[in-house]
Parts: C-alpha cells; structure tokens; sequence
C-alpha cells in the first residue's frame, strides 16, 4: 500500500492504523465529513473487516481492525473515501480546502487533481492482549489529551463509547 517502508507483516491479523489527511487539514470538521468515514467502514465491516475500535479527530483517523486482505480493504478504504470527500467538498463549495489539495498532491500523481490521503496507513501489527489494550486505550485517550472532551465515551466519534456500554455510531467488535 502506498510508498510507506511501514508494511502489513500478517494482512489477516488486528493492526493499528493511522490515516491522516494530506498535509493534517481539517476536513472532519462536520458530521456530513465524518459520516463518509463511517458508511465507508459499515460497508467493509458487512464485507468481513472487523474494528476492534477507532476514533477520527478533525484531520486524522486511528483505528485497530482486521480482516482477510486488511491491506485491501484499507486501499478500498482510503480510495472511496477521497472520492466522496471530494465531491461532497466540491458540491459544498470547500474551494480553499480543494486548493490545498491540489497544492500539496505528490507529483507522481497525474491521475488526479487532487490528493486527499497522506500515503500509507503506518500499520503496526498488534501482537498481544498486552499490546491490543494499550492501542485501544490510546485511541479513546486521544481527544481527552487534546483538551476536547473530559471523558473518552464523551467523543462522538470514537469507540470509546461502545466499550463503556453505550451506543456508539459504529459496532466494534469488543472480543480480540
């Protein structure tokens, strides 16, 4: 995937992943945005992907999922997410965000006009029940370290609430 020296070691096995957004620019900055990311991992989940949890912030995403080709289904992932992303951009008329994209797109790509996704996901193979529960537990920590919300299940975009017992956007597998 990508141009990254990180590499899926074991594709069927749980990884921690981050994928940001070109150049860190806030994008998920409202539901409309979010809600792309979203359907995208319910269509792959219903597809066999399984997340273990996630967390999206303004201009990036972690998660800790599996599947048969994780490799794969993050290429789909990335790819049908910049796509709709773009478009929603373009129908909402985001122009000074497109214009970044379009600024800061890597050369090589001249098959499109715009980049939306840094390359590569940087996975990083969870090893252990020792290593699952740290990644796991650093995601839901993630917007409490930013000063956003007090509590982890207080983030509307993050697991944190299904492994609190509650209702969370998407249904994450809880059993490693």
């Amino acid at each position: 995937m990508g141009r990254s020296r990180y590499q899926f070691t074991d594709p069927r096995l749980p990884h921690f992943m981050t994928v940001t957004v070109l150049h860190w620019i806030p994008v998920f900055t409202r539901p409309d945005t979010v809600n792309i990311v979203l359907d995208s991992l319910r269509h792959l989940s219903a597809e066999g992907l399984k997340v273990y949890a996630y967390v999206i912030l303004e201009n990036h995403l972690h998660l800790v999922a599996q599947s048969p080709q994780l490799d794969r289904d993050m290429a789909r992932f990335k790819s049908y997410t910049a796509r709709q992303l773009i478009v929603y951009l373009g129908e909402n008329n985001v122009k000074t965000i497109l214009d970044q994209f379009a600024f800061y797109k890597k050369a090589h790509k001249i098959d499109r006009g715009y980049q939306f996704w840094q390359e590569g996901v940087h996975p990083e193979r969870i090893q252990s029940d020792a290593m699952m529960r740290q990644k796991v537990e650093y995601i839901h920590q993630n917007p409490v370290k930013r000063g956003y919300v007090d509590k982890p299940e207080h983030w509307r975009y993050s697991s944190a609430r299904n492994y609190a017992g509650e209702d969370g956007l998407l249904d994450v597998c809880k059993l490693w």
